[in-house]
C-alpha cells in the first residue's frame, strides 16, 4: 500500500473549485444585473460549414423576422446583428418564471482574404438565416524568370540568345 501525503490546502481548493461550478452560473451577472426580472443576453447559435465553393452560415433566430435582421460585411468581417424583442407582462402578487432570453445582439466573423463581397447572399426563413459565402479563388504561383550572368532574363532555364 502506497503512503499519500495529505495536503488540506489541495482539498479545500478542490472543493473551492466545485462549489464556483455549481454556482457559477447561479450568480454570473445577467444583462441589467440587479433588477426584478432582469433577462440573459441572448445570443443566437450558427453553424459555419463548407460546401463546395462556399461557406454556409447558418444562424437560429427564433421569434423574429427578416425585418429585423441585419447582415453587413464590412473590412472583411461579417456582421450578423439585430434584437428579439421581450414578451414580458407584467404580474402582481405572484411569481413568474422567464426563461427565454431577450435583447440586441451581434455576432461577427472574419471573412478569409480574396472573398468577393458581391457574391455573399443571404436568406431567410422561418427564423432561421442562411449566409452563403463564396470561397475566394486559389492564387497561382507565378513564374519568375531568371536571368544569367549578363544575359538576358530566361524561362525555364532557357536563355533567350540560344
Amino acid at each position: 500500500m502506497a503512503l499519500v501525503r495529505w495536503e488540506p490546502a489541495r482539498e479545500l481548493y478542490s472543493v473551492q473549485h466545485e462549489l464556483n461550478r455549481l454556482f457559477g452560473t447561479f450568480f454570473d451577472s445577467p444583462t441589467g444585473a440587479g433588477r426584478r426580472g432582469a433577462f440573459r443576453r441572448w445570443i443566437p447559435a450558427i453553424d459555419l460549414v463548407e460546401e463546395g465553393e462556399q461557406y454556409v452560415l447558418r444562424a437560429d433566430l427564433p421569434g423574429l423576422s427578416e425585418d429585423e435582421v441585419k447582415v453587413e460585411v464590412q473590412d472583411n468581417v461579417l456582421t450578423i446583428s439585430g434584437e428579439r424583442k421581450s414578451e414580458r407582462e407584467e404580474r402582481k402578487g405572484g411569481y413568474y418564471r422567464v426563461e427565454r432570453a431577450s435583447g440586441a445582439f451581434s455576432r461577427s466573423l472574419a471573412l478569409p482574404e480574396g472573398v468577393d463581397e458581391d457574391g455573399i447572399e443571404a436568406h431567410f426563413d422561418k427564423g432561421m438565416l442562411e449566409v452563403r459565402v463564396p470561397k475566394p479563388e486559389q492564387r497561382k504561383p507565378r513564374r519568375v524568370a531568371i536571368s544569367v550572368g549578363d544575359a538576358a532574363p530566361t524561362l525555364e532555364g532557357k536563355s533567350e540568345t540560344s
